[in-house]
């Protein structure tokens, strides 16, 4: 299982919010790029990147701030936050990034989504699945939809996605555990390859994940308060 830091970028500033919440912020860092290359000195063999003023804009804001950090660093990257158009997907990977996340759009443009799988290979898609009381939220997080996460995770894999990123943002940022039980479902009942992300806390956590059969882990505030080490993490899992 992957151990996968999560930097989200907020006026230029690493950020963790608290249930999506854009009034709960906390700054951990000022500079992104020297945060990404100690995640990477430490062990960790692949990077999630957020762009939260794209995420709310609808359209990249940090593009250089990443394309730079994509071109220091010596592991993959992947990338979300206002993907919501081919060319938007398209433009983050020329800039070298690995994989684009895509959400909204995976509700609202599903044809969008579907070219990048074919024009790009489906590896270098992910569908983030974001969560409130079981349906699916959209722009950002700040508007809910009437989309089950399941539902949602179908339609997906009928369209050629093979990768989706599932986060419960009533945990997402607040270190009360992962949703074991609907990971469990989305790798049981997919068959996509499943990102787990929000509320892990301890290396506990992240252990207990492990018999879900979840591809990966995102861990955010807990490696940035010292909660869990990357080292210890990855070394639980390797």
């Amino acid at each position: 299982m992957e151990i996968i830091p999560a930097i989200d970028l907020r006026d230029g500033h690493c950020v963790r919010l608290y249930q999506g919440d854009f009034h709960q912020e906390t700054v951990f860092s000022d500079d992104p790029l020297a945060t990404a290359l100690s995640w990477q000195e430490q062990g960790c063999h692949r990077l999630h990147l957020v762009d939260l003023d794209g995420a709310i804009q609808g359209k990249p804001v940090h593009l250089e701030t990443i394309s730079g950090i994509v071109k220091e660093l010596d592991i993959p990257v992947q990338v979300g936050g206002g993907i919501r158009d081919l060319a938007t997907a398209e433009a983050w990977l020329e800039a070298g990034v690995d994989r684009v996340v895509i959400g909204t759009a995976a509700v609202r443009d599903p044809d969008m989504v579907q070219e990048v799988c074919q024009r790009h290979g489906s590896q270098r898609v992910v569908v983030s699945v974001d969560a409130k009381n079981g349906l699916v939220a959209l722009q950002g997080w700040t508007e809910a939809s009437t989309v089950t996460v399941l539902e949602l995770a179908r339609r997906m894999a009928q369209i050629g996605v093979v990768r989706l990123l599932y986060t419960d943002i009533s945990r997402d940022g607040a270190l009360t555990g992962p949703d074991y039980q609907t990971n469990a479902q989305l790798v049981r009942d997919t068959g996509l390859a499943v990102l787990a992300s929000g509320g892990v806390a301890t290396v506990e956590h992240i252990r207990d994940l492990q018999p879900t059969g979840v591809e990966g882990v995102i861990v955010g505030r807990a490696l940035y308060t010292g909660s869990v080490s990357l080292s210890e993490a990855v070394a639980a899992v390797a």
